[in-house]
């Protein structure tokens, strides 16, 4: 292969797989980021800094307030940097906080209120979070939802629902009380489950019928040969009984979707967390950049609405890793400011310094086993 045939090569490789990478990861820490410059300036609070990405500067200019705002080297995060912080994570910068006036107090980070200070740090997921309920939205209401009655075409032979007493032909109206307008809505009710008994209201013939029904987990494949564990009960829905169409939304109703949806991604987010700790989730489905970058470049392929669906769900699971009480995430800084609420002044700087040091270590831990696991998919 000659020198242009390379060139070729690592440009295609480049617009198949970095761009829809750092397109959804630039939106996701861009609006986190946000959350956070918002809340901070609506607080009095002086922002130095809005980085997207760290190490180097590539580009950036410096606003009228003197906040730098800049496009970084490295695209794997960014930071806001606020007057007082000694660093990018919002550490204090104790020695400056020393030399600064009373003037230039009213206007650094760790001298404001604990409440201002916990309101800038938890508006970034909160940011996450509304972010893909926009996106939820804005997608659902463009392309509409493709939905199907909830009626049982087929039962898995040796399958939960099989166990229960489904048969074909029945529609499934209830499911621990909760009414199932649609299958899918049956889909996601379970997919939490595995393991917990499912009350289901059943409409046979025009019989009403309660069948208890216990989903069990089972791996399965998405269309581009990607392998995910979810709960099941064996039922299976096709266009001829279940009537598969496309619903048009109007606003408000996208609006509701897009909630119910990022609602669905948080409980099936913190499900999957509690069962790594729990025992029973692998811890193998933790997926860094290099899996993020591989399904971005897949999904991209399907258009810009699976994408930016992708993008919302990335935005729930970054939204809620920063809430984990680790030092270092939002969710550390959260417990110091609930301890300092309680206490009525802050934590040691002993306590703090020493409380960094070991959520930098699990982030790190983190980021390794995620890179591990990355580079294992890859075989």
């Amino acid at each position: 292969m000659g020198l242009e045939g390379w060139w070729t090569t690592i440009w295609d490789t480049a617009l198949i797989r970095v761009v829809p990478f750092l397109f959804v990861l630039t939106v996701i820490v861009f609006f986190h980021e946000l959350g956070h410059y918002l809340v901070g300036r609506w607080s009095g609070i002086r922002v130095l800094a809005f980085s997207v990405g760290f190490g180097p500067e590539i580009v950036g200019f410096t606003d009228r307030h003197g906040t730098r705002w800049k496009l970084s080297a490295i695209p794997l995060g960014g930071y806001v940097k606020f007057f007082g912080d000694e660093n990018a994570a919002s550490v204090p910068d104790h020695a400056a906080l020393a030399r600064m006036s009373e003037r230039e107090r009213g206007g650094a980070f760790h001298t404001a209120g604990v409440g201002r200070r916990a309101a800038t740090v938890a508006a970034g997921p909160i940011a996450n979070f509304i972010l893909a309920i926009a996106i939820f939205a804005l997608t659902a209401f463009s392309t509409g939802i493709v939905v199907g009655d909830p009626v049982v075409s087929e039962v898995r032979p040796g399958s939960p629902a099989q166990t229960a007493g489904l048969q074909p032909g029945d529609r499934i109206v209830s499911a621990d009380g909760d009414a199932i307008e649609y299958f899918g809505d049956l889909q996601r009710h379970v997919s939490t489950r595995a393991g917990v008994p499912v009350q289901l209201g059943i409409d046979r013939a025009g019989q009403h019928l309660s069948l208890t029904v216990t989903p069990q987990e089972q791996a399965q494949t998405d269309g581009f040969g990607n392998e995910y564990k979810t709960a099941v009960i064996g039922v299976v829905a096709n266009a001829e009984q279940g009537g598969f169409r496309t619903r048009e939304l109007g606003p408000l109703e996208a609006l509701s979707y897009g909630v119910s949806q990022t609602w669905f991604v948080t409980q099936q987010t913190v499900s999957f967390i509690g069962g790594i700790f729990g025992g029973s989730q692998s811890s193998d489905q933790i997926g860094g950049p290099i899996r993020i970058a591989q399904v971005s470049s897949q999904v991209a392929t399907l258009g810009i609405a699976p994408l930016l669906n992708l993008a919302a769900l990335l935005s729930v699971s970054i939204g809620l890793l920063n809430l984990l009480p680790i030092p270092m995430l939002d969710g550390g800084h959260l417990l110091f400011y609930a301890a300092e609420a309680v206490r009525g002044r802050p934590l040691s700087e002993r306590i703090q310094e020493v409380g960094f040091r070991i959520g930098l270590a699990l982030v790190l831990m983190l980021m390794v086993f995620a890179f591990w696991n990355d580079l294992s998919s890859l075989g």
